[in-house]
């Protein structure tokens, strides 16, 4: 899950992208939402609520994640197979079919409250208690919008929703949890799936949890708050077991137990957020769905502290001195964005503004009154970006005090980041995922290491001390630029990164006798290019380890993969984003 540099910036829409690549230092991202984001190919991340895309740039100003497509097949195919139980009369629903849990809540720091819980924190007291009105329906082509249904919920959607069946058709209902019967309302109705909101808790799932966040539920940048810790890694665990039994035809997977966190909390050490103006004053925070809704997120739980502290102390700083926040409605105003970034191994601490013009009242006010509210501050940047445009970031960033960047490292690789340089956020996990990677690599000092879709270089530096030679392939200029920086600072002198497509330079330099014994890839959120699968079988290495922020695309690429002639030895499981519903995966595939 890497993340692209520099110029890479997020739109402020609701749809997740491509997965983005790992940035100045390196990972993807997020999501955000948190969660990964863009990929090689796209230099531009998505903004708001791409959850995985800040799940893959991690770089989202409001991640949420939003179902697309290729990952809800995975789910609906279910439903032509699907065989419950006759339904009795007026919704009864399906059969049950009961999941075992003995999962304790996580018990999470407190946050202050800053927004009243709601019915979208899918709590039973907060859900709606009158009797519902059930659907008398036969058929689920009959159903309507706004009709009531009863459905057991079998699995855990990939965007964290409850799955179930309804008259043989796939249900996704937003708040229900494996093992529950819940009642709904229909909120769409579509050939193949009905989308639903959870009215009523039936029979209560023993991993349902109370959510410590104040605004989970509406700003989206969370998922599964209300799943407890145990029995959130075990709904990953079935998204991708669920996947590669689709998907790859295999419903007995050589899988291992997902990597989790021991204190799955205050794990981001990046916040990007907007700013805007309410009867309280200023506040920062993200959009909530669909919609130009600022939402506050102070004390957000799964950001480092020393962030939220930052993010707090900056916007008093701003209010204090009536800096004006930029209105997006009526273009009046200068301060957009609050960005600011924790650098866990270093303890350095840098905020960058990002301003409508750099024509900021009493600047050098503003700077002495940031040093004075943080004293551990290492860096003050200001971005302008002088259009109404998604884009976050301008093209120019000046140092108002301080370095002109922070460092932070991974392992024992060394990494310096500036203010608009993309890095992973979460760290400890990031180290986990790397040495998946390097267990499936099996390197005995001689082998030679095809680092695809390679970003800024970190997985091939992380290998580079194990390998004889390893090269990189992206096609973005500015992240081999990074990469090759990357590679001097750390003295990694066996690697080399090459600007490029992976699906044309791998085929061309084989032509030219290169055999590779091992290859990586870590592609966007669509997957793997066909065109690359194609050079792969024809290149025919030892070893083709595959890291993945979409189990879906993971499983179907797999599958070309397992007919070209590999097995799949295993695959690995990793939570880089507790609290959202995405999950990295790690798959080993040998030739035989």
């Amino acid at each position: 899950m890497k993340e692209s540099s520099r110029s890479h910036n997020q739109h402020k829409n609701n749809n997740s992208a491509a997965k983005s690549k790992h940035a100045a230092s390196g990972s993807k991202s997020a999501p955000g939402g948190y969660a990964k984001a863009g990929t090689s190919r796209n230099a531009q991340h998505q903004a708001p609520r791409d959850t995985k895309n800040e799940a893959r740039t991690g770089e989202k100003t409001s991640p949420r994640g939003q179902q697309g497509p290729l990952d809800r097949q995975q789910d609906v195919h279910n439903a032509r197979t699907h065989k419950p139980r006759q339904a009795k009369p007026h919704g009864s629903g399906a059969a049950k079919q009961h999941a075992t849990g003995n999962e304790k809540s996580h018990q999470s720091r407190n946050v202050k409250p800053k927004a009243s819980r709601d019915a979208k924190s899918y709590t039973p007291r907060d859900a709606k208690q009158q009797a519902p009105r059930l659907s008398g329906h036969e058929h689920a082509e009959e159903l309507r919008i706004g009709d009531q249904i009863v459905v057991t919920i079998k699995r855990l959607g990939i965007n964290g929703e409850g799955v179930g069946y309804y008259r043989r058709k796939a249900a996704f209902i937003t708040g229900a949890l494996p093992d529950e019967v819940v009642h709904a309302k229909v909120t769409r109705v579509q050939d193949k799936f009905i989308n639903a909101d959870m009215v009523k808790i039936e029979k209560r799932s023993p991993q349902r949890a109370d959510a410590p966040c104040p605004v989970f539920g509406i700003c989206g940048g969370c998922q599964i708050q209300h799943i407890s810790y145990p029995g959130q890694l075990k709904g990953k665990e079935e998204i991708v077991r669920e996947a590669f039994s689709r998907y790859a035809g295999l419903p007995e997977l050589r899988m291992k137990p997902i990597l989790g966190m021991e204190h799955p909390w205050g794990y981001r050490n990046k916040a990007q957020l907007q700013l805007g103006l309410q009867e309280e004053g200023v506040i920062a925070g993200l959009y909530a769905a669909d919609s130009h809704r600022l939402i506050d997120i102070t004390g957000c739980p799964i950001q480092h502290p020393k962030v939220n502290e930052a993010v707090d102390k900056t916007r008093n700083v701003l209010q204090r001195l009536g800096i004006p926040v930029y209105q997006e409605k009526s273009n009046q105003g200068i301060v957009r964005t609050i960005v600011v970034r924790w650098g866990f191994q270093s303890g350095q601490l840098q905020v960058t503004l990002v301003a409508a013009n750099d024509r900021i009242p009493r600047l050098d006010q503003l700077v002495k009154e940031l040093r004075l509210a943080m004293p551990e501050l290492t860096s003050i940047a200001l971005n302008v970006n002088p259009k109404n445009t998604s884009l976050v970031f301008g093209n120019k960033t000046t140092i108002l005090w301080g370095a002109d960047s922070i460092e932070e490292a991974l392992g024992d690789l060394e990494f310096t980041l500036s203010p608009r340089a993309f890095f992973q956020l979460n760290p400890l996990q990031t180290v986990k995922l790397y040495e998946s990677v390097r267990t499936a690599a099996a390197l005995t000092g001689k082998e030679v290491v095809v680092d695809a879709y390679c970003g800024t270089g970190t997985i091939g530096l992380w290998l580079a001390p194990y390998a004889s030679e390893v090269r990189g392939i992206e096609s973005i200029p500015e992240a081999v630029e990074d990469a090759k920086a990357n590679a001097a600072r750390n003295g990694r002198d066996n690697t080399s990164f090459y600007e490029g497509n992976a699906e044309e330079l791998l085929p061309r330099w084989v032509k030219s006798g290169f055999k590779a014994d091992v290859i990586i890839a870590d592609p966007p959120r669509t997957g793997l290019d066909p065109r690359f699968i194609e050079a792969v079988l024809r290149t025919k290495p030892k070893r083709f380890v595959y890291v993945s922020c979409n189990p879906s695309t993971l499983a179907k690429d797999c599958k070309e993969l397992l007919d070209g002639g590999y097995s799949l030895e295993w695959v690995q499981p990793v939570d880089m984003f507790p609290q959202t519903a995405h999950v990295e995966a790690v798959a080993l595939l040998v030739k035989e």
